[in-house]
């Protein structure tokens, strides 16, 4: 005898028609609202990472390389999350745990003291302090705001970046908690200015040349990205930064400090820079990232290097290597930020000659002991600063010069996080 599912439909008693057209819509809905369900989930994993200094394309695929269990990415992941899980013990962190109080009397407010300058020998008092370039003075490290930054800047790229390539929610927790307590917690986050930063005891209580020191938050920028689609990530969370800053790039632009930091002409001017330009980005401010960029053509490029590719005012200091290395690190920053809106200095140059290549060309042969650097240089002498460098370079400029420069370098550590997210 035939079941009633298998009999014609039409032969089916009413009450069983209305049962059988109940299930099929209540399938129907089910099937519909889990395809919904898993198209949400698979936009939130495949669209792009909001990053600007990170590239775009090479962190996706890193993450489909990771999810086809591709050896190469094994080692660098394995770290990556060892070095994650670290993370998750550390902090929270905040400009609020200094000991001493700024000028304002808001211990929100960063604070720090200039590195070359120490108490002067012919003052009882020691003041006002006097300039030793490239000399660290220790006492420095009596307000700890500057080492606070770049630890909660680390620790939030780190478990960014390892929830980007697992989609652990814990990493992207520890993100969220740093973040909010630096930036956003009323009680403990940094107020968006640099008044206090790098002041001469005697002399000021801060200067623009302290800028330098929130370069990192350009990678906390990133880190913003890679947390997309995360739970722990709220809207708030993200309305919440771009409020900070918004407030901190206007500070920038339009305070005294910012603004001498942006006349400066040596290094400090690139790094000012590359900050609006990542801030900017961020913001969506993409017109004042575009004219930043177009004006470092001259103002950058043109005026710090020679057209045989010195850079006068790095090796002027007493450690012209570490500061020609670490400008022209800062230039090819803003060369990755300009990849973002179409403007490309990789590939400027001045009508004499003077571009970012001339710099690297100029540089390699003491990176390689094919001459001796006869410039200051306190300190030891580190030529493993420019390999980075070179290697980034030669993905830019693809050709056999470059090429055979990096078959000199010694080889990238495989566990090295570098080979999952190389430019």
């Amino acid at each position: 005898m035939n079941s009633v599912a298998s009999l014609p439909f039409s032969d089916v008693p009413k009450r069983y028609q209305m049962i059988k057209m109940f299930l099929i819509t209540v399938c129907v809905v089910a099937v519909g609202v889990l395809a919904n369900a898993q198209l949400a989930s698979v936009n939130i994993k495949n669209d792009p990472p909001k990053v600007f200094l990170l590239n775009t394309s090479q962190v996706i695929s890193t993450r489909e390389q990771i999810a086809r269990g591709d050896d190469h990415t094994k080692p660098p992941l394995l770290k990556l999350r060892s070095d994650a899980d670290k993370a998750l013990t550390s902090g929270p962190f905040s400009v609020t745990s200094k000991t001493v109080t700024p000028p304002s009397g808001d211990k929100r407010d960063y604070m720090s003291q200039a590195p070359y300058f120490w108490p002067n020998p012919k003052s009882q008092s020691g003041l006002p302090y006097i300039r030793r370039d490239g000399e660290r003075n220790p006492e420095i490290d009596k307000i700890d705001n500057h080492r606070v930054l770049d630890q909660m800047v680390g620790a939030v790229e780190t478990v960014s970046l390892a929830y980007f390539f697992t989609t652990d929610e814990k990493y992207a927790a520890k993100a969220t908690e740093l973040m909010r307590a630096f930036f956003l917690n009323p009680r403990t986050c940094m107020n968006p200015n640099l008044e206090y930063a790098q002041g001469i005891p005697g002399i000021n209580t801060g200067r623009g040349i302290g800028l330098i020191e929130t370069r990192g938050l350009t990678r906390v920028v990133d880190s913003i990205g890679l947390l997309h689609g995360a739970r722990a990530w709220t809207g708030a969370d993200q309305q919440g930064m771009e409020k900070w800053f918004a407030q901190f790039l206007a500070w920038m632009l339009e305070s005294k400090n910012g603004r001498d930091e942006a006349a400066a002409k040596n290094n400090h001017g690139t790094y000012y820079d590359v900050q609006v330009v990542s801030f900017a980005l961020f913001l969506g401010r993409r017109d004042l990232a575009r004219r930043v960029l177009e004006t470092a053509k001259q103002k950058r490029i043109e005026l710090q290097i020679e057209p045989d590719g010195r850079q006068p005012l790095e090796l002027a200091r007493t450690k012209g290597w570490s500061y020609s290395v670490g400008n022209l690190d800062g230039l090819m920053l803003l060369a990755r930020l300009g990849e973002n809106i179409g403007v490309d200095l990789w590939n400027y140059e001045s009508r004499d000659g003077r571009s970012i290549r001339k710099a690297l060309n100029f540089l390699m042969p003491f990176a390689f002991g094919e001459k001796k650097w006869t410039y200051q240089q306190l300190g030891e002498w580190p030529p493993q600063l420019l390999f980075p460098l070179i290697r980034r370079a030669s993905k830019k400029y693809g050709d056999a010069t470059f090429a055979a420069s990096v078959a000199k370098l010694p080889a990238v550590e495989n566990a090295d996080r570098t080979n999952l997210i190389s430019r």
